[in-house]
C-alpha cells in the first residue's frame, strides 16, 4: 500500500497542480521571485505540507491559494484542482483585471478623475452630434 505524501518539492507540486507545463518552468518562476510561500520567496527544493499559503504570479494573473493535498505527479486537469483552493479575494481581483484588460483592448479607458466642466461640455457636444 503506498504511503500519504507528507511533503513534496514546491516545484513539482506547482507542476502537479497544473500551474506550469513543465517543472524546468516551474523552477525558473519560483527562482524568479514569482512565487512566494507563508510571504516569503520560496526556493524550488523547498518542501510544502498541506495549509501553507502559497502566491503564484504567472504573467499578469496574481492567484492566492491554500494547499490542500499534495501531489509528486501530475494528473488530469481534475485531480489537480483537488489540491489547492483559491481564495474568493484572489478570484474576484483576477476577474475585475481580466474586465480591466478587456475593456482597455475595446479602446476605453478608466479616466483617473472625474471630468471638468470643460471636459463635459465637450462629451454633451460629442454626444449631440452623434445624435443628428
Amino acid at each position: 500500500m503506498k504511503q500519504p505524501l507528507k511533503r513534496v518539492r514546491l516545484d513539482r507540486w506547482l507542476w502537479a497542480a497544473r500551474f506550469f507545463k513543465s517543472r524546468a518552468m516551474a523552477k525558473s518562476a519560483v527562482e524568479g521571485g514569482k512565487v512566494e510561500l507563508d510571504g516569503q520567496r520560496g526556493k524550488p527544493a523547498k518542501e510544502i505540507m498541506v495549509g501553507q499559503q502559497i502566491t503564484v504570479r504567472r504573467g499578469e494573473e496574481l492567484f492566492d491559494i491554500e494547499v490542500i493535498a499534495l501531489a509528486d505527479k501530475r494528473g488530469n486537469a481534475t485531480i489537480a484542482a483537488t489540491l489547492f483552493s483559491e481564495s474568493e479575494d484572489s478570484i474576484n481581483r483576477r476577474a475585475a483585471e481580466v474586465a480591466r484588460r478587456k475593456m482597455e483592448r475595446a479602446g476605453l479607458r478608466v479616466p483617473e478623475k472625474r471630468p471638468e466642466k470643460r471636459d463635459r461640455r465637450a462629451l454633451a457636444k460629442m454626444k449631440q452630434a452623434n445624435e443628428t
